[in-house]
């Protein structure tokens, strides 16, 4: 009745007064909390998250029993504020890639269903079957065709195919293929041999790049050059790792020599990339690599060596630029400057939050999601067939140490344009500090610090 007689007369009752809590809230959940009349959550605010997934609490049902205004009223020239959020015209600091999370590993960890870490031997198996068939159709239909309007589309779609068939064994050399070690062996030797992969010495030197993702020393794979080694590089040599398209044949190098400033091959067994106990391991691999390319030599001289050019050289060089195109773009070529670090900044989590994610378009289930990077790095034991389920649940607790990937049409060709960029500026980091960023040569660009 007081409020029908209030408001007749056109006058506003008081804001009302609600008592601070007496007891401390603490949540097990993502807060959900509501900021004025927008659908706008913790999340969407620039401000660091605070840590609201790693402690206990029992839930409360907010809705029931408690009444709050949407604002708060404010003396005049004072500015709102909701739970230290400021208001208009004050900006809120740059958010920081390379500051540490306020979160754990086992926070992201938690986030993830637990299914998601169930390895399905027959799902796993049922993908090889797919992918295999898919190859050897593929082959008779243009070995049938024989036409040359179809080889160009079969070199494409073989190429793609081999690709698939890398990631298949990536799996299997991760152990989220299977929990069985042997059958990941197997599987392994048999889907890497046939692309010429030797399957344990590029387990182990994988390996060793999950590990130090992010770290610019030891890290193994399409890591930043030192500014030293940098320097020393002869123009040759600096054409081939910068300028496309040699870039995106690298990856036989690799296999042989390694990484500009590193040693060994991973054919050797003797190669510092490996410790004495992993020796008949590699041996294993480099003789099941030399059994496929004596395979190939055979069926070159049965249907001659142009048909085999055309069936399988072609369609590996293809597979070797897609191998070469992914892995270096899930670690550069974004847009925002990320870190690289070394010493004490440097992280398990804090290397693997600089991945970057992509898009890849129809491509995405054909290679078996393996855009889906960052989740990947951080737990490589989730199989492909869970990422994307994974990194949704994850992306709460990620905020905005996850950088969402640009939208892919149905063929990926924007990748192209990143790569060229990034190959324009990444070059070097400096040889001293903790946390180091890309810097582009001076003989090149104008440009400094970049990516």
């Amino acid at each position: 009745m007081a409020t029908w007689v209030l408001s007749e007369c056109g006058l506003r009752p008081l804001p009302p007064v609600f008592p601070r809590p007496t007891r401390p809230i603490v949540c097990q959940k993502p807060s959900k909390f509501r900021f004025f009349s927008t659908n706008k959550g913790v999340a969407d605010l620039k401000v660091q998250p605070r840590g609201f997934t790693s402690c206990n609490y029992r839930e409360r049902r907010w809705e029931l029993g408690v009444s709050a205004p949407l604002k708060v009223a404010t003396s005049e020239g004072e500015e709102e504020s909701v739970n230290g959020v400021s208001g208009v015209g004050e900006e809120l600091p740059e958010f920081d890639p390379s500051a540490p999370p306020p979160f754990k590993l086992a926070d992201i960890r938690a986030a993830i269903p637990k299914h998601c870490w169930v390895k399905d031997p027959w799902k796993s198996m049922s993908y090889v079957v797919r992918d295999v068939i898919v190859v050897f159709g593929l082959a008779a239909a243009a070995a049938y065709l024989n036409n040359w309007i179809v080889w160009p589309l079969y070199w494409a779609a073989q190429g793609t195919m081999f690709w698939a068939l890398f990631v298949l064994g990536h799996d299997c050399g991760h152990g989220s293929f299977s929990n069985n070690p042997k059958l990941n062996s197997v599987a392994g030797h048999l889907l890497h041999s046939s692309i010429l992969v030797p399957y344990h010495g590029w387990r182990i030197s994988h390996r060793t790049h999950h590990q130090n993702h992010g770290h610019v020393e030891n890290d193994e794979s399409w890591h930043p050059l030192p500014e030293k080694i940098f320097n020393s590089m002869d123009n040759v040599t600096r054409t081939l790792r910068f300028k496309v398209p040699f870039p995106l044949l690298a990856y036989p190098i690799y296999l042989w020599n390694r990484s500009p400033g590193k040693t060994g091959s991973h054919f050797d067994p003797n190669s510092d990339l490996f410790v004495p106990s992993e020796r008949k391991d590699v041996i294993t691999s480099t003789i099941c690599w030399l059994a496929m390319a004596a395979l190939l030599v055979g069926l070159g001289f049965v249907m001659g060596p142009v048909q085999l050019l055309k069936l399988y050289g072609i369609p590996y060089v293809l597979f070797v630029m897609w191998l070469d195109l992914v892995t270096y773009l899930h670690h550069h070529g974004h847009e925002d400057k990320l870190p690289w670090y070394r010493g004490e900044e440097w992280s398990y989590l804090r290397g693997g939050l600089t991945t970057i994610d992509r898009d890849y378009g129809w491509i995405n289930n054909i290679h078996h999601d393996i855009g889906t990077h960052v989740i990947h790095h951080l737990f490589p034991q989730i199989p492909h067939y869970h990422l994307i389920e994974a990194t949704e649940a994850a992306k709460p607790v990620l905020g905005q140490y996850y950088r969402e990937p640009k939208k892919s049409s149905p063929l990926p060709f924007y990748l192209i344009g990143e790569l060229l960029t990034s190959m324009k500026k990444d070059h070097f980091v400096s040889d001293t500090g903790d946390i180091v960023y890309y810097q582009t040569d001076p003989t090149i660009s104008n440009s400094s610090t970049s990516q």
